[in-house]
């Protein structure tokens, strides 16, 4: 059942157009679907708004061919991180919807477009190093719909570039900062906008860097208000929170 049908069996249940029993039964093809070595959250778009996402590193290719094949019978978004290329090869014939963007290694099936005006989240990046994390995050956030604005390369080492898009960037609902070596990007935009800055720290960097460490270790030490931090490359999870401030997951 897609969102739209299981909002109107319930809608139906609390006018009183339909009974208890009834209800149930139209609800019953909401139960997990165990595949054996994965169960799929068939509830979770109606609990989050969004619907679950595929983290293909560690699977199989059987396994991800077969999640993915159970995933398209249904109407929402779908959204596959980490996907190798080899992985995409194995699952691009269940469907014609599916894209692979090699940068930040996804697999999507996108079922509606971002619109043209309204509310966004602007995706800032220190340097051309850091695209496959922003990727990442752009991706996520236009495949759940929201409108995304990218702001590349403007790293504190040329300051002067951030500051010809400030008006890109203040005009986001959410900004999403991604940046390695020591990561002060995030600070700085911190200091410049008066909504949500979420710090993607990246494992971009020279080995005192430590893999990412001291770029999380700044922003988590950040002395600008309103900046969040998600993992070391986690342009997922900045993606994901940065679309449910500038496009909130529609509620009954």
């Amino acid at each position: 059942m897609t969102e739209d049908e299981v909002r109107a069996v319930i809608n139906s249940f609390k006018d009183g157009k339909i009974g208890e029993e009834a209800a149930l039964g139209a609800l019953s093809g909401l139960s997990e679907k165990d595949l054996g070595f994965a169960v799929l959250d068939s509830r979770r778009e109606l609990r989050q708004g969004y619907p679950e996402v595929v983290y293909a590193a560690g699977k199989t290719e059987q396994q991800f061919r077969a999640i993915l094949s159970e995933l398209l019978k249904g109407s929402a978004p779908l959204l596959a991180t980490r996907v190798p290329s080899s992985y995409y090869e194995a699952v691009k014939d269940l469907s014609a919807d599916l894209v692979y963007d090699p940068l930040s290694r996804t697999v999507s099936a996108r079922r509606s477009s971002p619109a043209a005006e309204g509310p966004y989240a602007a995706i800032v990046s220190a340097g051309t190093s850091d695209m496959p994390v922003a990727e990442e995050a752009a991706v996520t956030a236009e495949v759940f719909g929201c409108r995304v604005e990218r702001v590349y390369d403007v790293g504190v080492a040329g300051i002067q570039r951030l500051f010809r898009r400030l008006d890109t960037i203040r005009g986001a609902a959410a900004v999403v900062a991604v940046a390695g070596m020591e990561g002060a990007l995030a600070s700085v935009v911190g200091g410049l906008v008066d909504v949500p800055v979420i710090a993607v720290p990246t494992s971009v960097g020279y080995g005192a860097s430590f893999g990412g460490l001291s770029a999380l270790l700044t922003m988590l030490n950040s002395c600008a208000a309103g900046v969040s931090v998600v993992n070391i490359d986690n342009g997922f999870g900045a993606g994901y929170l940065a679309c449910m401030i500038a496009k909130p997951p529609r509620r009954s």
